[in-house]
Order: structure tokens, then C-alpha cells, then sequence
């Protein structure tokens, strides 16, 4: 029989139903705090037919945060509203991962302790916004971390991946892509430290290294995924030569043995196509290396999900405002059902519109 999207997986001790993954999705909900709460919950609970939940990016220190209502995962109170929408995951079958999450220079001074400078590899602005309470504003310049605050936030990564495995999340993804701070240091384009975290391919990959060591300290190699974004220039990121940086960074976390390694093919909600990154090696170097399962992401139709899989290209595939719009997206791409019309106004921030109440798929 062959292998086709809605067949199971088992990754070390974990056992999935099918192979769609709910992406992270930022919906900016969480209550006062940074804490998950019950609509969240019953939000994710909703779409816990998929294969495996990626929850919305998590931050896992308080100057990790670059947007309003975003939830945390470093405090005992944002522990606990996560535990409870695992436990609303688990209760509909369904298996968690969380996304942990530093957004470095992609901050603003409101959000920082003490209205400090975000933390960035380098002194290097973004020309980008922040979403703040009085709306989108221009991101602050930021500092040039310290030795001593790399190490902090190193920490942060594990004491996070402790927190969320207490929570009973079943894995936890490494959030290395879309310009937030893991890429910034990744990236030659933000990264112009003269350090030993600057500089060379492998100083610029050693935050990244540390952060993981650190993650692995709590949880498991088979239980911690990692996302990347090679050539997505989102959050005006920018690298000279991605291939080379990307193999690096494919090599190693396949040496380290986790459980997946999550690819955004081409420009983050765009363009799929490029000639900067052969998407295809990087997986297969990820494999080669040690690594157990590859989740491929951007733009995936039921079609384009199904021919990956069933052809051995990828193990997974992950679906982002499908998902958002349609809760029983797996029964939907089972049975042909057509799909909802995602409400773009109801992406961030509000209440139960656009977020739980989009209708499951009821014949007329």
C-alpha cells in the first residue's frame, strides 16, 4: 500500500495519525501575561485531527517578545495555560509541539524589560514593524548581545523545553527561520560580529548549536524538531551564501538526531521557486546525517502534499491558513470537500470570530 498523506507515522515512541502537520500560526490571543487561555484551547482542540499540532510561536524570555498577545512559555502561569491546552489536544486524540521563540531585532522598545534596546546579533536596525498597542510601529534599533546575554538566552531555550515538557507537550520545535533571532544569527546579513559567534559558517551556526545542546538537555532528540527558512527574506534577512550557510545548518541538526527538520521552501507565503537552495539536498543531507523525518511547508495543495509523501520526497507536510480556516482539514482533503474562505481581517488579535467558530464542513 502506498504511502499517501493520511497515513500514519511513528517517529522514536510517538505515533502519529496521519502525516499534516498544523503549522505555527501567530493569532496574537493570549491573555494578560503572554498566558494561553481556554479559547486557545478549545481552538487548537478543534483541529486536533491533524497528524501533529505546531502551536503558534512561543516566547521563552521576556525579551523574546515582538508582537501584542503573543503567548509565553517562562513563566509558572504560562505553564499552566499551556498544560491546559495540551490536555484539550490530548482529549481529542491529538498530539502538541511548541514552538519556541526569540524574536530579537523584530521588537520594540515597549515590549523590552525596562524599555531596553532588543537583543540582536549585531547593532543592525530591521526596516521593519512592530505590531504594538498603538498599532504597527517601526522597529527599535537594537543592541548587540553580550556574551553573558547569549548565555541567558541560551538558557531560556532549555528552561522553555523543561516548562513545556512538564505542560505534556509531546515534542517542541526549535524556531530557526523567518528572521527572527536563530537566523539573525545564521544570516551574514545580520550577523557582522567579530566574535566567535560571527564571522565563519560555523561561528555564525554556533548559537544555533548551543541553543539545541540546551534544548537536549530536557527533552529527547526524537521529541525536538527544528524549522528553518533558507531563502526567505521575511523580517528583511538576508544571507550571501545560503547555500553553503544551510547545508551547515542541515548537517548538524541531522548529527544531533532530532526528530524532524522543517523547511519553508522559498519566500515565506510566496514564491515557492528558487535556484539560491536545493530544498531536495538539504533533506536529504538532514536523512544522511542522522536525522529521522523531513516536513516540507509553503503553499502545499492536498495534491502537491500527496505526491511529496507517497514519492518519498518528505514525511510531512504542513498546512498553515488551511488549517486556520478549516478545523477538519483532514476529513476536507480526505473526501474532495471544498473549503472555507479564510477571513484574512481575523488573523491577529480579537476573540472567537475568524478564530473558532469557522464551521466544519456539513453536507447541503
Amino acid at each position: 500500500m502506498s504511502t499517501t498523506l493520511f497515513s500514519p507515522l511513528t517517529v522514536g515512541d510517538l505515533s502519529f495519525a496521519n502525516r499534516m502537520v498544523m503549522a505555527p500560526l501567530t493569532r496574537s490571543r493570549a491573555g494578560e501575561g503572554g498566558v494561553p487561555t481556554a479559547l486557545m484551547a478549545e481552538y487548537y482542540a478543534q483541529r486536533a485531527s491533524a497528524g501533529l499540532i505546531i502551536t503558534e510561536a512561543t516566547q521563552v524570555h521576556p525579551t523574546g517578545q515582538g508582537y501584542i498577545a503573543t503567548p509565553g512559555i517562562h513563566t509558572d502561569a504560562q505553564e499552566a495555560g499551556w498544560k491546559s491546552v495540551v490536555s484539550a489536544i490530548h482529549a481529542q486524540g491529538g498530539k502538541a509541539c511548541l514552538q519556541l521563540w526569540h524574536v530579537g531585532r523584530i521588537s520594540h522598545t515597549s515590549f523590552q524589560p525596562g524599555g531596553a534596546a532588543p537583543l540582536a546579533p549585531s547593532a543592525i536596525r530591521a526596516n521593519m514593524k512592530a505590531y504594538t498597542v498603538e498599532g504597527f510601529v517601526d522597529c527599535s534599533e537594537p543592541q548587540a548581545m553580550s556574551e553573558a546575554q547569549i548565555r541567558e538566552v541560551v538558557s531560556a531555550y532549555g528552561e522553555a523545553t523543561r516548562r513545556a515538557m512538564a505542560a505534556g507537550f509531546d515534542m517542541v520545535e526549535v524556531h530557526a527561520a523567518n528572521g527572527y533571532l536563530i537566523d539573525q544569527f545564521l544570516r551574514s546579513g545580520s550577523n557582522q560580529r567579530t566574535d566567535a559567534y560571527g564571522g565563519s559558517v560555523d561561528n555564525r551556526l554556533r548559537f544555533l548549536k548551543e541553543v539545541v545542546a540546551e534544548v537536549l538537555r530536557h527533552a529527547p532528540a526524537q521529541r525536538v524538531g527544528c524549522r528553518i527558512s533558507p531563502v526567505s527574506g521575511f523580517n528583511d534577512i538576508a544571507d550571501a551564501k545560503p547555500a553553503e550557510t544551510f547545508s551547515a545548518v542541515a548537517q548538524f541538526l541531522g548529527s544531533q538526531k532530532l526528530a524532524y527538520l522543517h523547511i519553508i521552501e522559498g519566500q515565506t507565503g510566496g514564491e515557492r521557486a528558487t535556484d539560491l537552495v536545493d530544498f531536495a539536498a538539504l533533506r536529504a543531507t538532514f536523512k544522511a546525517a542522522g536525522g529521522h523525518t523531513t516536513l516540507v511547508n509553503n503553499g502545499y495543495t492536498r495534491e502537491m502534499g500527496d505526491a511529496a509523501v507517497s514519492s518519498g520526497a518528505a514525511d510531512w507536510v504542513a498546512y498553515g491558513v488551511p488549517f486556520l480556516a478549516n478545523p477538519d482539514l483532514v476529513a476536507r482533503f480526505k473526501n474532495n470537500w471544498p473549503l472555507n474562505t479564510p477571513d484574512q481581517a481575523t488573523f491577529y488579535g480579537g476573540a472567537e470570530k475568524g478564530y473558532t467558530d469557522y464551521p466544519r464542513y456539513a453536507a447541503k
